[in-house]
């Protein structure tokens, strides 16, 4: 039988750390078809749990870290609670109010509808909503957004550190949880994860509220931490769609396109040095040498890259996961 809004059992997760001022506004604001609440205090130095304990619903479960895990941390507990009180759909919001709970099932239809396993939210999809964002949140996400494009495979996807999502059950069951990233990563680190299951993702257009909060994402800091994890998991993602999984044109072009480019850079950065120590001008043959290797190198890595942005996961995986639990 299809789910629906009537029949799903829909959970919200909201990691809670220095959001005393806004949280109760929207544990209020949450919809009626909202099964579960899973409110995670991490470590909170405001003391986040005695606001929470306060709100007046039986939907709300308080989770509680004696240790500060981040943003990542606090949703691997609530994903985990989630799936063992058998929700179907778990969505994630942030408790600084500046994600919409009203947006919970505009999130939850397209999974609903199987067109999708994960839904997440993109800021940048209307041009007048960018004029309200501070300059250093949009350099840093468009940066941070190229990057994700390429460690994950999701070349279709923007706004990587937004943090409204929605994912369904069947799906999340298959990511090992424990290796998710804990910190701000974890945004990032999903989406890698879901692209190894081959899930399929869907943008949200959605507009952020910016008040008085203050982030606690700093783009300066995470860039370059950022860059390291980023290349890691292309690394992986590479390894395992084009050479465990699968072996395919698209890995002989890969194959042989870096070892050509990189010769022919190292080769050309040799004989450059050579003939500056030694002032003699290089031969027409040893400079094509070098170009050569390059230029077909980097028709190859092109080509690679063309065929990796053709193969995004189209397909929602759920539906056949979730008929066999």
């Amino acid at each position: 039988m299809k789910q629906t809004l009537s029949n799903t059992r829909i959970a919200v997760v909201i990691p809670c750390y220095k959001v005393t001022k806004q949280i109760t506004e929207v544990l209020n604001a949450i919809p009626k078809c909202v099964t579960k609440i899973y409110c995670v205090d991490d470590a909170c130095p405001d003391n986040s749990k005695s606001v929470i304990q306060t709100v007046q619903d039986k939907r709300i479960c308080l989770l509680t870290h004696e240790i500060n895990k981040g943003v990542g941390g606090a949703m691997i507990t609530g994903y985990k609670a989630a799936l063992k009180d058998n929700c179907d759909v778990i969505v994630k919001i942030d408790g600084d109010g500046q994600m919409d709970p009203a947006l919970i099932p505009v999130f939850i239809a397209p999974i609903l509808n199987e067109e999708c396993d994960y839904t997440k939210g993109n800021r940048f999809f209307r041009i007048e909503d960018i004029k309200n964002m501070p300059n250093i949140r949009i350099f840093g996400n468009l940066a941070l957004s190229f990057l994700t494009k390429i460690s994950t495979g999701y070349w279709n996807v923007f706004d990587p550190t937004n943090g409204y999502t929605a994912i369904h059950a069947a799906a999340l069951k298959e990511i090992p949880l424990d290796k998710l990233a804990e910190r701000y990563f974890f945004e990032s680190d999903i989406l890698f994860r879901l692209n190894t299951i081959q899930a399929a993702i869907k943008d949200i257009p959605m507009r952020a509220h910016y008040a008085d909060e203050e982030s606690n994402l700093k783009i300066s800091k995470i860039m370059l931490p950022f860059l390291g994890k980023h290349l890691q998991n292309f690394s992986k993602r590479v390894i395992y769609n084009y050479f465990l999984r699968d072996f395919n044109p698209a890995s002989i072009q890969l194959l042989l396109g870096v070892p050509l480019f990189f010769f022919g850079v190292i080769f050309g950065i040799l004989q450059w040095s050579h003939s500056v120590a030694t002032e003699t001008v290089s031969t027409a043959g040893t400079v094509m040498l070098s170009a050569l290797p390059i230029i077909i190198g980097m028709q190859f890595m092109l080509s690679f890259l063309q065929y990796d942005i053709g193969v995004v996961p189209k397909d929602a995986i759920h539906p056949r996961l979730y008929s066999t639990l």
